[in-house]
C-alpha cells in the first residue's frame, strides 16, 4: 500500500509530536499515542492528519463516539477530505453512504502509482484484467461475434493493466483516471491512443454518443457508490451491441456497503437492478474473487452487459 498521507500542521513542535505518536501507535501503545496527538492538536487545532490518526486510534480502542468526533474534526479541517475521514464515518455508521471524496481517491492513487503494479500483482495476487478478458471472450463467443473492438474506453485505467490484457483485441484505447500519477504510468505503456485525467463520470459525459464498442472498468467501480449515473453514461457512449465489462467487490447483504478497505461493495441484486435501470442487458454476472488481502480471497463480482 502507499505511504501514509501526512499533511503538516505548519507547527514544527506539533508535527514532531505527531511523528512520535505514530511511532507509539505502530508499537501498540495506543493510549500514549492518543495523548501525544491531543497535545499536537492543542498546538495546532486544524491539524488534519493528527485528527484523522486520533480517530483511528480511538476506533482501535473501541471508543466509537470519540472516534466519530475526531474523524469529523479531520473532515472539517480539510473539506476536500484527502484522508478519507468521511469514509471512516460511513464505515462507523455515523453518516449515510455517499460519494467518495475525489481528493481521497486522487491522493491515494498518486501515492500508489510508483509501485502499483508490483503491489497489486505480487502482494494482492490481483487478476482483475484477466478475469475481465475471459468474461468478454465468453460473452462474445455466446453471441457468435468476434472478440475484436475498434474503440474501447478504460475507466479508472490506472497504470494500464486492463489495456495490456486486451491489447491484441482493441484497435484504439482511451484511458480515464482521476490520478495524474496513474495517467503518467499508463502513458509509459504506449497502449493508449488517448489519456485523460478526470473523474470517470465527467469523462464519459464529454464523449459523443456511440463512440465505443467496449468499456472496461477493472477494480474501478469499487470507488463508486451509486452505479446508475455511470452505467447510464456508459450505455450512451456504447454503440449498439457494444459491451461493458467490470469488476466489483461483493456485498453478501443487500444494496451497497463500504468495506474495511474503504471500498464500496455491491450486492448482485443491486448490480442487476442498476444495469436494468440504465438500459443495459446483463450477459453475465458471476461471483469470483480477483484479489487477495490478509491471505484471504476478497469476495468479488465480474459483470458483462451489452447495449441492445
Amino acid at each position: 500500500m502507499p505511504a501514509r498521507l501526512f499533511l503538516s500542521s505548519g507547527d514544527l513542535t506539533a508535527d514532531r509530536r505527531y511523528e512520535f505518536a505514530r511511532d507509539l501507535q505502530l508499537r501498540g501503545d495506543l493510549p500514549a499515542a492518543a495523548d501525544l496527538l491531543e497535545q499536537a492538536i492543542e498546538l495546532a487545532p486544524g491539524f488534519v492528519s493528527a485528527w484523522f490518526t486520533l480517530g483511528e486510534i480511538r476506533q482501535q480502542l473501541g471508543e466509537r463516539d470519540a472516534a466519530i468526533a475526531a474523524f469529523r474534526k479531520a473532515r472539517d479541517a480539510d473539506r476536500q477530505d484527502p484522508h478519507g475521514a468521511s469514509l471512516k464515518l460511513m464505515r462507523l455508521g455515523a453518516e449515510e453512504l455517499a460519494a467518495m471524496p475525489p481528493a481521497y481517491v486522487r491522493t491515494l492513487f498518486d501515492q500508489y502509482a510508483p509501485r502499483f503494479d508490483r503491489a497489486l500483482i505480487d502482494d494482492l495476487d490481483y487478476r482483475g484484467p484477466s478475469v475481465l478478458f475471459k468474461a468478454v471472450l465468453t460473452a462474445r463467443h455466446a453471441a457468435k461475434k468476434p472478440a475484436f473492438f475498434k474503440r474501447a474506453i478504460d475507466l479508472g485505467c490506472g497504470t494500464g493493466l486492463a489495456a495490456n490484457a486486451f491489447a491484441k483485441e482493441v484497435d484504439h484505447f482511451t484511458g480515464i483516471d482521476l490520478s495524474p500519477g496513474m495517467i503518467e504510468k499508463a502513458r509509459e505503456t504506449g497502449l493508449y491512443g488517448e489519456l485523460e485525467v478526470g473523474d470517470m463520470l465527467e469523462g464519459l459525459r464529454a464523449k459523443p454518443d456511440a463512440c465505443a464498442d467496449l468499456v472496461l472498468a477493472a477494480d474501478a467501480m469499487v470507488y463508486v457508490a451509486d452505479l446508475v449515473p455511470v452505467l447510464t453514461e456508459i450505455r450512451r457512449v456504447l454503440a449498439s451491441g457494444g459491451l461493458l465489462a467490470f469488476t466489483l467487490e461483493r456485498n453478501a447483504g443487500e444494496g451497497v456497503m463500504i468495506g474495511e478497505g474503504l471500498r464500496y461493495a455491491h450486492s448482485p441484486q443491486y448490480v442487476r437492478a442498476s444495469l436494468a435501470n440504465s438500459g443495459l442487458a446483463l450477459s453475465q454476472l458471476e461471483e469470483q474473487s480477483f484479489r487477495t488481502e490478509s491471505n484471504m480471497p476478497v469476495p468479488g463480482l465480474v459483470a458483462v452487459a451489452a447495449k441492445p
